[in-house]
């Protein structure tokens, strides 16, 4: 099992940046491929991105590609999520997680019940 705890959102202006991380303790992320969701009130949660752990692929929402970076630190154990360039749509609780497997299929940990673990989540408000 895996324990994620994310950090670093907060209220940041349109056009502004964030950097998220999520710190993973219990079992290092090697054994899962790690991704971000999010969810607004009254919608559905929805996908971001997610990173093949060991060789660095990364895949990303239509809606976030060119603005949203995911990357990791190996040797920390931990996941981060740059985000710039930020709109007011962007606005959501931010959740790091863990999909089984460990290499990415799209059709697979682009869906939140291929996700295992989850942490707690992180808000985002970005202001008009």
């Amino acid at each position: 099992q895996v324990q994620l705890v994310e950090s670093g959102g907060g209220l940041v202006q349109a056009g502004g940046s964030l950097r998220l991380s999520c710190a993973a303790s219990g079992r290092s992320f090697d054994s899962y491929v790690p991704g971000w969701f999010r969810q607004a009130p009254g919608k559905e949660r929805e996908f971001v991105a997610a990173i093949n752990w060991s060789l660095g692929g990364t895949y990303y929402a239509n809606s976030v590609k060119g603005r949203f970076t995911i990357s990791r630190d190996n040797a920390k154990n931990t996941l981060y999520l740059q985000m710039n360039s930020l709109k007011p749509e962007d606005t959501a609780v931010y959740y790091c997680a863990a999909c089984r497997g460990t290499t990415y299929i799209k059709t697979y940990c682009s869906a939140a019940t291929s996700y295992d673990y989850w942490g707690q989540g992180t808000q985002v408000t970005v202001s008009s």
